[in-house]
């Protein structure tokens, strides 16, 4: 049944949205962004001719989106659409008029609040586009039900749920594991502690090395690989949007499926910053405070509190290597996660790619 064969996508990628995620890019420089001339390469930033009095102005064209059971997400300024190929061959397609965190609260505008808001709204909109793209599979006659915002208890619940779940299992997988294991390498304890920087630095190579085999392990399961590729043709369409080559298949098929604003870049931007963070953290408790964590669970639940806190920092290194994502000192820092996304995105086939577009002009509409 096609309900069971995407239950890998429902229980593990709900947290795996931050993975396949594209921010517009209205949330990665903060609003209209004016450039000297137009982008000469599909990596930099879309650019739009806008006549305004005599002179011409370029702003920005944002767009960002992710993949879901056989369809994509595309996020415009102001809409959101998805559109996902149902088992009778035919393209279901939804939108609707989307208002950002950020922009119903003006408290979420300021600098890492807006990161942790944008990621919690990312994994809320991802898991209910993932719902509804999974529900267009399991109906084969009836049309599927219009993408809107849970309004019954029942489907809150179910959307909370799925969260939680996804929430866990990569804290799990990749915090308090990682922690368990440091600590088996590094020593230490309450009356002779182990180096914040050695411990940390350990747990966040092993972080890495457990989210680079858990991808590759999963891109073998048949549903996640299609998934993959429905990421590819997201990466081309974006592209062929920002640089105006038009949504056409000829020009999508075109692009590369590599893109240095996926949310892959972001995941490894977050296990950095924990590395960072968390040991300054660690050192100030120590040396400030004179109190050394008796094991990692206890140092796991201390820093639970604080992992928004570094989502939220790690947005902004996002926002700024997006901002000079061309400059020679940044290059290094981004091609990690473009390696990453040889992974985290296949090749689509045409009919991938038609879905990508069908969404990408629904979203822009």
């Amino acid at each position: 049944m096609r309900f069971f064969r995407s239950l890998p996508l429902r229980v593990h990628v709900g947290w795996m949205h931050l993975l396949n995620l594209e921010a517009d890019a209205d949330s990665i420089t903060g609003g209209p962004a004016s450039f000297v001339s137009p982008p000469s390469s599909p990596s930099e930033l879309s650019v739009t001719t806008v006549t305004t009095g005599t002179e011409p102005a370029i702003h920005l064209d944002p767009i960002g989106g992710q993949a879901v059971v056989e369809g994509v997400l595309m996020r415009a300024p102001g809409r959101i659409a998805i559109a996902a190929r149902a088992p009778d061959g035919t393209i279901a397609v939804q939108s609707r008029a989307f208002v950002p965190f950020a922009k119903r609260h003006p408290l979420l505008r300021f600098p890492v609040l807006r990161g942790a808001a944008s990621l919690i709204e990312a994994l809320y909109v991802g898991t209910q586009a993932l719902n509804w793209s999974a529900g267009v599979q399991e109906k084969t006659t009836e049309p599927a039900e219009e993408l809107s915002a849970p309004t019954s208890m029942r489907e809150k619940a179910a959307l909370v749920g799925t969260l939680v779940i996804s929430f866990a299992l990569a804290l799990g997988l990749f915090q308090l594991l990682p922690y368990g294991i440091a600590s088996l390498v590094t020593g230490g304890s309450k009356s002779h502690p182990n180096n914040p920087l050695l411990f940390n630095g350990t747990a966040g190579a092993v972080r890495i090395s457990l989210l680079v085999v858990y991808m590759w392990a999963l891109s073998f399961v048949p549903d996640v690989r299609r998934l993959f590729q429905y990421h590819g043709a997201e990466h081309k369409s974006i592209f062929a949007h920002e640089s105006g080559a038009g949504l056409t298949p000829a020009a999508v098929e075109r692009q590369t499926r590599f893109h240095p604003r996926c949310g892959t870049s972001f995941i490894l931007i977050v296990a950095l910053v924990c590395v960072l963070f968390f040991s300054l953290f660690d050192a100030l408790l120590a040396n400030g405070f004179g109190y050394h964590y008796p094991n990692f669970l206890i140092r796991f639940a201390i820093h639970l509190p604080f992992v928004p806190l570094v989502a939220g920092l790690s947005f902004e290194l996002l926002k700024l290597s997006a901002r000079h994502q061309e400059s020679a000192w940044m290059r290094p820092l981004i091609l990690p996660g473009l390696w990453l996304q040889r992974i985290t995105t296949r090749e689509p086939d045409v009919d991938q790619i038609d879905v990508a577009i069908v969404s990408a002009k629904a979203a822009i509409a």
